[in-house]
């Protein structure tokens, strides 16, 4: 934990992969040791974990870990060291068969800047990390940084794809980042001293408590709550994952909210359900939302969502990034600020 607070704003590392033959168990054959080497590089481990069919996703000591097939998804949290997790999977992906073929690494304005470690202390420093470890066929790269009119929320998106794997896995990715917390609602990620509860039981009583299991009832829910505080949950449902983070402390409070659209759903209008239902809980007085969407129609339905709950656009950018798509950043803040 820094001094000056704990850091919310998870950064976010998605990774894709391809085979010669068409891959069946792929990333999900990687053993736990494996896993626990590429952590231990990131300096986090894991405290929960559940799966199906399609997937494995891990509740993190600092955040979540998705393994599909062909694509892993780490996000972390606090001071971790989370691009030092890129040589180390490549590494047991080739093991299993398999080349990199994508890359995506996102993220919001950090809070506590200067006490992010390296190679995290700037954005010019990640994305030359990233360059340096990642294979020189995957040619298409472009970073930038997506502004706001909220000089605290921009957002930093670096990306790459090789020559011939460009097309997204997933109709819609949405990033939700979320602070100042209505601070009653906020006290529910405490621990009351002494409850007699392990992490497991206490995290199911916080999400049956704050209407987080009410978000999407039909997905299978993992959670874990901390000790004095915070809360991470993971959501699998078919092949959509739904994560959850908290870090509810007054003066920095923060709570992510992140989901996946479906391949095998093409109803895009249940977003603005979900992310009502997710906002709802925290009622923050500042939201960001970044939208990575092959339907440019899908982060028109955020504002939808938003406007409800009292909070109002604020800014717009847009952007087209390789193989990665299109990237929308919205801002949103109360109407009472």
């Amino acid at each position: 934990m820094a001094v000056s607070g704990f850091e919310g704003f998870e950064k976010r590392l998605e990774l894709h992969f391809f085979g010669d033959d068409p891959v069946k168990m792929g990333l999900r054959l990687m053993d736990f040791g494996s896993l626990e080497e590429v952590l231990h590089a990131v300096q986090c481990t894991v405290v929960s974990a559940v799966g199906n069919r399609f997937f494995d996703a891990y509740v993190l000591s600092e955040s979540s870990l998705f393994v599909y097939p062909t694509k892993i998804i780490i996000k972390t949290c606090g001071t971790t060291q989370l691009l030092k997790s890129i040589r180390p999977l490549i590494h047991h992906a080739r093991n299993l068969g398999l080349t990199l073929c994508g890359c995506r690494y996102t993220r919001g304005s950090f809070i506590f800047p200067k006490s992010q470690p390296f190679p995290h202390t700037s954005f010019k420093e990640e994305v030359n990390y990233i360059e340096e470890n990642i294979p020189a066929h995957l040619c298409f790269r472009k970073a930038a940084v997506m502004p706001s009119k909220l000089s605290s929320h921009s957002w930093h998106v670096f990306s790459a794809g090789d020559e011939a794997h460009h097309s997204l896995d997933v109709p819609y990715t949405v990033e939700v980042c979320m602070t100042e917390l209505d601070p009653i609602l906020a006290r529910k990620f405490f621990r009351r001293p002494a409850d007699g509860k392990n992490g497991d039981s206490a995290g199911k009583e916080m999400t049956h408590i704050t209407g987080i299991d009410n978000i999407n009832p039909g997905s299978i829910i993992c959670d874990f709550a901390f000790d004095p505080c915070g809360y991470s949950m993971n959501g699998i449902d078919c092949d959509r994952y739904s994560t959850i983070h908290v870090t509810p402390e007054d003066g920095y409070s923060y709570a992510s909210f992140e989901c996946v659209g479906s391949v095998y759903e093409d109803n895009d209008d249940d977003i603005v359900q979900v992310l009502k239902k997710a906002v709802q809980v925290f009622r923050p007085a500042t939201v960001s939302v970044s939208t990575t969407a092959t339907n440019q129609e899908v982060w028109t339905r955020v504002a939808r969502a938003m406007e409800p709950l009292g909070l109002k656009c604020r800014s717009c950018a847009m952007d087209e990034f390789p193989a990665a798509g299109s990237i929308v950043f919205q801002t949103f803040t109360a109407r009472r600020k």
